[in-house]
């Protein structure tokens, strides 16, 4: 699928980091395959002795070499990037911008294959989850390119309708720090009932990550799993009880059409409001 293709990385941050990594460690491409592009010259060198990948620091050189060509950028570096020229000869562009519509990528890019990915942070230890989509030009074959790429990050969704990528930034891309913030929640909490920090920690994460693979092993909707630890006037229905009547689903509700609607104003667009 990648024979004799080249991966060129525009941004060598977390995010490109974590693409290069899954790929090599997942065996998609030879190192020799990725060419990574940054200002970060310390950034590239620790990329080329971990990964042996070729490194530039000429955005428009690694646009030239690429195949496939992904921009591992900020938003707010997109308008900065001139490689429009080079950008017009890959295959195709995949961008990880979040807020950066399809539209503006084709215009900007002179390129009218454009797929647009919002990822999360855990795609730095290939746990992500990465929805998607692109613009009608891209072939079958390249689809599947994309699942591939995606893939080596974790889990990924293919959507036709572009909206739904602020959806994604205020699930899944955002996601990350709703859990941390339950996280720190539960940490505080037992150390407060006399669990050392660091006890409560081992408590308190490892009971998060069981009951999300459970979760997912079960395949259960989520309310079913929840009745099934919960006994009739017992303790997990007390606890249940006090964070219903504090408003816990509604604050956890609120707080993620507050993203959605932030995701769609910083680009540009016109949120819908929660009741529709």
């Amino acid at each position: 699928m990648f024979d004799n293709k080249t991966i060129g990385f525009i941004g060598a941050g977390n995010m490109g980091q974590a693409m290069i990594k899954g790929l090599i460690a997942s065996k998609t491409v030879t190192p020799q395959q990725i060419i990574a592009a940054d200002v970060n010259t310390s950034a590239l060198a620790a990329l080329k002795d971990a990964y042996i990948i070729q490194t530039t620091t000429d955005n428009k050189h690694a646009a030239q070499q690429a195949d496939i060509l992904i921009l591992s950028v900020k938003p707010q570096i997109m308008p900065l990037l001139d490689i429009q020229d080079a950008a017009s000869t890959c295959e195709y562009v995949l961008s990880i911008a979040a807020g950066v519509s399809v539209s503006e990528i084709v215009s900007r890019f002179n390129h009218q294959v454009v797929v647009r990915v919002m990822p999360n942070t855990p795609a730095m230890i290939g746990q992500g989850m990465s929805v998607w989509t692109a613009t009608d030009d891209l072939t079958q074959a390249q689809h599947e390119q994309t699942r591939v790429i995606l893939s080596a990050l974790g889990e990924e969704l293919y959507v036709t309708n572009e909206t739904l990528l602020d959806a994604a930034t205020a699930i899944s891309g955002s996601g990350p720090a709703y859990v941390f913030l339950f996280l720190e929640a539960m940490i505080e909490a037992g150390v407060h009932l006399g669990f050392s920090r660091h006890q409560a920690q081992t408590l308190a994460l490892q009971t998060l990550k069981g009951a999300a693979l459970y979760a997912e092993a079960s395949e259960l909707p989520a309310a079913t799993l929840r009745n099934q630890v919960t006994s009739p006037a017992g303790t997990t229905a007390e606890a249940l009880y006090h964070m219903e009547k504090e408003g816990l689903r509604h604050a956890v509700a609120r707080g993620v059409w507050a993203a959605y609607q932030r995701s769609v104003l910083l680009g540009g667009g016109t949120p819908r409001n929660p009741e529709g």
